[in-house]
């Protein structure tokens, strides 16, 4: 019998000014609505919340060729629909997503049995089939792509690295930023991404939920790359996390939800939103020693450094 799902938490006092959460990934389809307690929370709903909380501007993921069309079609429907926030897409091939492309089923080390899907063609005709729709005005970022080392077997490694080059070439090709996901691979990352010549690019580089210390911080620093923290920064046993996000310069930081994944506490284990963002701005307030309002309007400059102000 599953585990049940602690109730939906409740939405947070609303911030003093607007802010924007870079990653997420809305619910596409009513197959993919989640409950909590038998309670759903809708697409609508989702996006109701986070704009009374102040969340004004989102960026929707879609990271696998299924994936790709809707989560198009939810920026494009709520690109700019009043009352609303402004939503707008990231799209790739996740990295756990590029080896199936490529046909390694190898059993990662978290124990994960991947299974090669109908939608899994070959990662050269997959890999086309992200860039053809990263034209369309409503994409602002190309991601989630990078390595993950958790549940990708080595046997995947090297489709991992190709299909995360081919994303950075992609951004680069059109001035869009790149997020990237990297789980328990900074090295490997940090050399895709020098090998590409990222750090010389124009191309904003984001480390989307960045999970490194302050030793993967000094790389972001001295490039300029930047740092997306989500409800992860919140968690007690994050210390090291905590040390990075200290180090690096506030120009250089982002904040997400990455939902429905990483509530931030006091919420821990409950179902994520985008209206929970707030509890994760107030705690980098507080790490950085400033008040609410210092720290939106840093947050809002960085945001707006990366992707523009969609006005």
């Amino acid at each position: 019998m599953s585990k049940k799902r602690r109730p939906w938490p409740p939405a947070p006092e609303p911030l003093l000014r607007p802010a924007m959460d870079n990653h997420t990934h809305l619910p596409i389809g009513e197959w993919e609505i989640p409950r909590a307690e038998g309670v759903k929370l809708s697409l609508e709903e989702q996006l109701l919340r986070a704009q009374e909380v102040g969340i004004d501007r989102i960026i929707t993921v879609g990271c696998e060729i299924p994936h790709l069309d809707p989560t198009l079609q939810i920026a494009r429907d709520y690109a700019d629909r009043e009352g609303f926030p402004r939503v707008r897409a990231a799209l790739a091939l996740h990295p756990n997503e590029a080896p199936l492309h490529a046909g390694m089923l190898d059993v990662g080390p978290d124990g994960w049995d991947h299974e090669q899907k109908e939608h899994h063609i070959p990662l050269d005709e997959a890999l086309h089939e992200v860039e053809k729709r990263l034209d369309d005005p409503v994409v602002a970022a190309v991601g989630e792509t990078g390595i993950d080392l958790f549940r990708t077997a080595q046997t995947g490694l090297k489709a991992a690295k190709d299909s995360f080059a081919a994303h950075l070439r992609m951004g680069f090709a059109r001035d869009l930023p790149v997020q990237i996901h990297d789980r328990d691979a900074h090295q490997e990352c940090l050399d895709v991404l020098y090998d590409v010549g990222a750090d010389r690019a124009d191309s904003p580089i984001v480390f989307h939920c960045f999970s490194g210390g302050p030793d993967l911080a000094e790389h972001l620093a001295k490039n300029g790359w930047y740092a997306s923290f989500g409800g992860s920064l919140t968690f007690a046993a994050n210390e090291e996390l905590r040390e990075a996000f200290r180090a690096l310069p506030k120009e250089l930081i982002l904040v997400e939800t990455d939902a429905p994944y990483l509530t931030p506490v006091p919420h821990r284990g409950q179902p994520n939103a985008s209206y929970m963002t707030p509890l994760t701005i107030r705690f980098m307030a507080e790490l950085w020693g400033v008040g609410e309002e210092e720290a939106l309007e840093q947050l809002e400059s960085n945001s707006n450094a990366v992707y523009g102000t969609w006005k």
